[in-house]
């Protein structure tokens, strides 16, 4: 499901926008960034966090 509020959330940000994703699945750290490689969006920086959350800063390219 992080996936695809991602791509929803990234469908409806102007290009340039950052946009920080918060997920608690485990596969958003593979899918997300997966995603990402097939787009023109920038992954400007992702990490786990000390909660365990996995956190994505994208950064909204048009293609």
């Amino acid at each position: 499901m992080p996936l695809l509020k991602t791509k929803l959330a990234l469908k409806a940000l102007p290009d340039g926008a950052e946009l920080t994703v918060y997920a608690t699945d485990a596969g958003s750290a593979r899918d997300i960034p997966r995603y990402l490689e097939q787009t023109p969006h920038e992954l400007l920086h992702h990490e786990e966090d000390r909660d365990g959350r996995f956190v994505f800063l994208i950064r909204t390219r048009a293609g």
